[in-house]
C-alpha cells in the first residue's frame, strides 16, 4: 500500500483519521445524547403529568419506571460536563448542571422528612406561607438558595418526590417507600396539592434545561460554532478533559469512594430510588463512548483512534484498562446501598474499592494516551 503525503499537520501518522475530524464527531455524540436525554425527560414528564392528574399506583409507578428510563440516557452525558463545556464550566453560558443533576441533596428542603422518631413537616411544599405559589420560577430561584444542598429542582428532586427518603435498612433491599397518596387531596401527608404542583413544575424545568443544551449543540447552535472553532488542541485537551476528570475523580471518589467510606446510603448519587448501580456504570459508559466516538448510531473518529495510530501498544493497555474497568463495576453488589453497607473492609465494599481503583487507573491510561497522541492536558487534578 502506497501512503500519500500530506501537508496538513492536523493529519496522524497514517492519514486514517485527522484531529478535525474527531472532534466533529465529539460534537456530533454530544448534541445526540442530550437530544435523547431531552426525548427521555419529555417521557418523564408525560407520565409525571398522567400521574398528577389521577394519583393511583399504577400511574405512581409509571412514572416512577419513567424516571429510571430518563436516567440512561442522561447518565452517559455526564462525560461531557468538565470539559469546559456549557454545561458546568463554560463562563460564557448559563451552566445549567445545577439545576439538572445536583446532588447530595436535602430532603427537607423540598417536604417532610423522618428525623429520628419524629416527622419534620417543612419544606418548600409545607411553607404555604413563604411560599404560596409553587411555580417553575420559583424552584429555579431557590435552588442551592441556602447551600450546595439546598436542591430544590432536577432528577434528584424529582426522584426525592416519587420515592422518598430511603429509610430502611440495606438489607431490605428496598428504595424509598413514598405512598402515591401524599399525592391525593385527602390522603397521607397534607398539602398534596403543592406536592403534584412541584412534581409537574420541577419535570417542566427539566424540559426546559434540556432544550438548552441540545439546541447549544445542534448544528449551527451558538455552542457547536464555538467549540468547533478552537484550535484543534485546545477541543481535544477539553474532550479529554471530561473523560479523564469523571473518570479519576468524580465517579470514583465523589460518586463511589465517599460513600463506601462512609458506609451510608445517603451519600448515593440516587439514594431514594437505588438507582446508583446505574449511575456508576453509565457514568462509565459515557467515558468509554467519548473515547472510542461511538454513541448509539454514531461510529466515527475517535481519540482511540489517535492514539492506536500514534502507539498501538498505548491503544492496548487502554482497551484492557475499559474491559477491566467494565468487569469490575459489573461485580458491584446491587443495589448499591447494600454493596457499602459494610464498609470499604466487607467483602462487598472491597468489589467497590477494586472498581473505583480501576477507574483510576483507566484515567491514568487514558491520560497516557493523550500524551502519546501529542495532547498535553491540563487541570487535572
Amino acid at each position: 500500500m502506497i501512503t500519500a503525503c500530506s501537508d496538513d499537520d492536523n493529519a496522524t501518522n497514517n492519514n486514517n483519521v485527522t484531529r478535525a475530524q474527531v472532534v466533529e464527531n465529539y460534537a456530533d455524540i454530544v448534541y445526540q445524547n442530550y437530544q435523547d436525554a431531552l426525548d427521555d425527560a419529555e417521557s418523564l414528564e408525560v407520565a409525571v403529568n398522567a400521574f398528577t392528574a389521577n394519583p393511583t399506583q399504577a400511574t405512581f409507578d409509571a412514572a416512577k419506571a419513567a424516571w429510571k428510563t430518563s436516567r440512561e440516557s442522561y447518565g452517559t452525558t455526564e462525560a461531557f460536563r468538565f470539559a469546559n463545556g456549557p454545561i458546568d464550566n463554560d463562563q460564557d453560558f448559563e451552566a445549567p448542571e445545577g439545576l439538572i443533576n445536583a446532588w447530595p441533596l436535602d430532603e427537607a428542603y423540598i417536604d417532610y422528612v423522618q428525623a429520628s422518631d419524629a416527622q419534620y413537616n417543612g419544606g418548600i411544599i409545607n411553607n404555604t406561607e413563604l411560599y404560596p405559589t409553587i411555580t417553575k420560577q420559583l424552584l429555579e430561584e431557590l435552588n442551592e438558595g441556602e447551600d450546595e444542598k439546598s436542591i430544590s429542582t432536577g432528577y434528584h428532586a424529582i426522584e426525592f418526590l416519587l420515592w422518598g427518603q430511603d429509610i430502611t435498612a440495606p438489607a431490605a433491599n428496598l428504595p424509598g417507600q413514598r405512598p402515591y397518596t401524599d399525592f391525593v387531596d385527602g390522603g397521607t401527608a397534607e398539602n398534596q396539592d403543592r406536592r403534584r404542583a412541584y412534581l409537574n413544575a420541577a419535570a417542566d424545568l427539566l424540559i426546559d434545561h434540556l432544550t438548552y443544551l441540545v439546541d447549544l449543540w445542534a448544528e449551527g447552535g451558538s455552542y457547536r460554532n464555538t467549540f468547533l472553532a478552537l484550535p484543534e488542541e485546545e477541543a481535544l485537551q477539553n474532550i479529554y478533559l471530561g473523560i479523564i476528570t469523571l473518570c479519576s475523580s468524580e465517579l470514583p471518589i465523589e460518586r463511589m469512594s465517599v460513600a463506601l467510606e462512609n458506609a451510608d446510603q445517603e451519600d448515593e448519587h440516587s439514594c431514594f430510588s437505588d438507582n446508583t448501580h446505574r449511575d456508576v456504570y453509565l457514568n462509565f459508559a459515557g467515558i468509554v463512548n467519548v473515547y472510542e466516538g461511538k454513541y448509539g448510531n454514531i461510529d466515527g473518529p475517535s481519540l482511540a483512534d489517535l492514539v492506536k495510530q500514534a502507539n498501538n501498544s498505548k491503544y492496548n493497555d487502554i482497551e484492557n484498562a475499559i474491559d477491566a474497568a467494565e468487569d469490575d463495576i459489573e461485580a458491584i453488589l446491587t443495589p448499591f446501598d447494600l454493596a457499602i453497607s459494610g464498609g470499604p473492609t466487607s467483602a462487598e465494599g472491597a468489589k467497590v474499592k477494586v472498581a473505583y481503583t480501576q477507574l483510576i487507573m483507566l484515567s491514568q491510561e487514558l491520560l497516557a494516551g493523550a500524551t502519546a497522541s501529542g495532547i498535553t492536558v491540563n487541570g487535572i487534578e
